[in-house]
């Protein structure tokens, strides 16, 4: 019967198969994560954004306009707070401000512009320490925390452990405020701000602070407040930190920065453009101290005119010779008066946003051509894994971990654009889109994978027990020697027929009961592999997105991840007694380029993220190699090589069992048909053996050790009998086992051949 083409067909068994629809959860549970993923739960903030900007723009009108009035002596609001006099004397014992140079001997940097980090000193004033009163700058502490209330400071501290931290890191914008005075141009004046992380090494979370300054150019100093995420620093009062000679120019570059604000808001606003604030949403430590944050670049010698040409192409890379950079360093003093703490910033390192813009492009240049490398070795592989016993060979677990190293790779590369914005972000698409690709290819890897090895893994179905013989009928009573037969009747008594039973009731058909929507869900969750696997990937993806947006990403887990990559692959290959069939080109070039990304962010102390290097990566890189080896020894010696012999030997099944050969008289000498092409399966006299069997008789029998066969040990047997006593030709069945490894006729589970 002719069928088109478009309905397929069960050619094993020569009847039309039903179409079988492809599952819609896995796209389903995608499209839930990629919604997710987009709205977050932002459906009703730009309405309230837009009220907050026109709060906020109100809010600096009215400071703007006092401020003002202040400045020019008219009537205000506005007054600026006197700063305790004890203060600078504290912090002078634990840094040096600088003084002016000359411009023709020596210069400070001045666009501050970057990403810092240094070690952090902390000292509680409330509580010194022996070495802490013995020091000089103890009746200083002493007479500054005299207005503190010990008693609040608890509940001003907040959750966070201050005496373990002692990391900092510092993100920094600095702009230049030109102004005229006195018929010159004033180019002293720098508005500053930015972001102070500190950091507790036996914590992955980190406390962060707003700052806001001053930086005095001729002196490369800097006086900032700094605040807890959220909290209200009024930039008018900064002038009260300079010093007395500063102070003038310092009030008036914060009265244009308040102008330029303004003109922005106002921008914003008409434009319908908001910046989404994430201040709220925010869920790390919070602290209500209020800080002071003074920070002192050192002094280098290079003329003001060639520094002011080398951070001009610094901001804009002409190509021309320059003198060689100096480092960038600070050090510094967070202070707080309400808390009663004091940090000692020791050598913070820093680096121009530019400057590590031209990094980040250099390593997403680096990072794609890994990416490309480690495709082409997986398509590479894939096509040479792509029939039913390769894919049997591989684990499935190895292609899982590299999907989900691939896709914490592609979140990192994406927030790593997002934060860098510009042209640094276009060129970290590169190796994120890549990682992508990846993710997707070696996920339906995987989902393959399992499909083919599902089988291995179900149970053997217990055939259906035999029906019950009926019941004998009783037989008739016999006749008694004392009781003459009647005239004509045989010597048996006929029984009477017994009256046929009444047939059973029919039985009440029943509604199956419709089950619920959760009930079906994981009923679906349960019996298919693909929709298991697929629901774990994208709950996976889901926590590992908000664990690298939360940037605290535990480092075991990246660790645990590239440590058993290949030791599931090491596993299934001793299990199952078969080597795995992965090139020695695919292990090499993928632990190779899996391990660039690790060695570079855990190894590197200079990289793009200001990672601290993890010296036990390079343990991870090495046990990754001995793995390799491992892998390469299971395919060239035994796959069991390195267990003891009574575990080495995997149970592995005998296709060539001792079958009896037909009737010597029969006309063909076959063992049956096959289950595959429905040939006879002929016997090979050659292979042929008589043995006696325990009456003396002979009885020919096939496959035994012995004669022809014990000394051709290796001859190729013709028939092979599966676990479920079905046979086959030996061609047939490696040719089906080549597209799957069920059984043509009952659909159980068949182990290699």
């Amino acid at each position: 019967m002719s069928t088109p083409n478009n309905e397929p067909q069960d050619l094993e068994n020569g009847v039309e198969a039903p179409r079988q629809q492809r599952s819609s959860i896995p796209s389903f549970l995608f499209i839930t994560f990629v919604l997710f993923m987009l709205t977050n739960g932002r459906g009703d903030e730009v309405t309230m954004t837009r009220d907050q900007y026109l709060d906020g723009l109100q809010s600096l009108n009215y400071q703007l306009s006092n401020y003002s009035a202040w400045l020019n002596g008219t009537a205000t609001n506005f007054s600026l707070p006197v700063e305790d006099p004890n203060m600078m004397p504290l912090v002078n014992a634990f840094m040096t401000f600088g003084g002016e140079l000359d411009p023709k001997e020596g210069s400070y940097y001045s666009n501050m512009t970057g990403f810092w980090h240094g070690d952090l000193q902390p000292h509680n004033l409330t509580s010194l320490n022996a070495s802490e009163a013995a020091s000089s700058w103890r009746h200083l502490a002493e007479q500054f925390i005299l207005p503190t209330n010990v008693t609040a400071i608890p509940e001003l501290l907040g959750p966070w452990n201050w005496t373990r931290s002692n990391k900092l890191s510092l993100s920094v914008g600095d702009k230049l405020i030109p102004f005229e005075r006195d018929g010159l141009d004033n180019k002293n004046i720098a508005v500053i701000h930015g972001k102070i992380d500190l950091s507790d090494p036996e914590s992955s979370e980190a406390l962060r602070l707003d700052f806001e300054g001053i930086h005095v150019l001729s002196t490369g100093t800097v006086y900032a407040f700094a605040e807890s995420v959220g909290h209200f620093m009024d930039m008018r009062e900064l002038p009260a930190l300079v010093p007395e000679r500063f102070r003038n120019e310092s009030a008036r570059a914060v009265e244009m920065e308040l102008s330029t604000r303004i003109s922005k808001l106002k921008e914003k606003i008409e434009a319908g453009t908001y910046d989404q604030d994430t201040s709220d949403d925010d869920d790390s430590p919070k602290t209500k101290c209020s800080f002071r944050f003074f920070a002192q670049l050192p002094p280098s010698n290079v003329p003001k005119e060639l520094m002011d040409e080398l951070e001009k192409e610094i901001d804009e890379p002409t190509g021309i010779t320059t003198v060689k950079a100096p480092e960038l360093a600070l050090d510094g003093v967070l202070l707080s008066q309400n808390c009663g703490i004091l940090y000692e910033i020791k050598n913070a390192i820093g680096i121009q946003s530019e400057r590590l813009y031209r990094k980040i492009i250099t390593y997403s240049g680096f990072a794609t051509l890994v990416n490309l490398a480690l495709l082409a070795l997986f398509r590479r592989q894939a096509a040479e894994s792509s029939s039913a016993v390769g894919l049997s060979r591989v684990s499935r677990y190895t292609f899982l971990i590299q999907s989900l190293i691939d896709a914490i790779s592609f979140i990192g590369h994406i927030t790593l654009g997002i934060l860098a914005e510009g042209r640094p972000s276009l060129s970290v698409l590169a190796p994120a889109g890549l990682a992508c690709l990846l993710f997707i290819y070696e996920a339906q890897m995987a989902v393959l994978i399992g499909q083919i090895q599902a089988p291995e893994d179900a149970p053997t179905p217990q055939p259906a027990p035999a029906p019950a013989p009926p019941a004998p009928s009783p037989p008739p009573p016999p006749a008694t020697s004392g009781d003459p037969a009647p005239v004509g009747a045989s010597a048996s008594v006929p029984t009477q027929p017994m009256p046929p039973p009444p047939p059973p009731p029919p039985p009440t058909p029943t509604v199956p009961e419709r089950p619920t929507f959760l009930q079906f869900l994981w009923n679906h969750f349960r019996t298919d592999p693909a929709a298991r696997l697929w629901t774990l990937l994208s709950l996976t993806l889901m926590i590992v997105f908000r664990i690298v947006i939360a940037l605290s990403l535990p480092l075991f887990f990246i660790g645990s991840l590239y440590s058993c990559m290949w030791l599931m692959q090491i596993y299934r290959s001793a299990r199952r007694a078969r080597s795995s069939g992965l090139s020695l080109e695919y292990l090499i070039g993928t632990t190779l380029g899996r391990l660039f990304f690790a060695c570079y962010f855990l190894g590197c102390p200079k990289n793009i993220l200001d990672v601290e290097p993890r010296r036990w990566i390079y343990a991870v890189a090495l046990f990754m190699f001995v793995h390799v080896s491992v892998i390469f020894l299971q395919e060239h010696v035994d796959p069991a090589f390195f267990l003891p012999k009574r575990m080495s030997r995997a149970q592995t099944y005998d296709y060539h069992p001792p079958l009896p050969l037909p009737d010597p008289e029969a006309p063909e000498q076959t063992l049956g048909d096959c289950a595959i092409c429905m040939d006879a399966i002929l016997v090979d006299p050659s292979l042929r053996r008589r043995s006696k069997s325990s009456d003396g008789k002979e009885r020919p029998v096939i496959g035994r050790a012995g004669g022809i066969l014990g000394k051709v040990g290796g001859a190729r047997k013709t028939y092979s009998l599966a676990p479920c006593h079905h046979l086959f030709h030996t061609a047939c069945l490696e040719r089906w086992l080549a597209i799957k490894n069920i059984c043509p006729q009952c659909r159980r589970p068949l182990p290699p051949l």
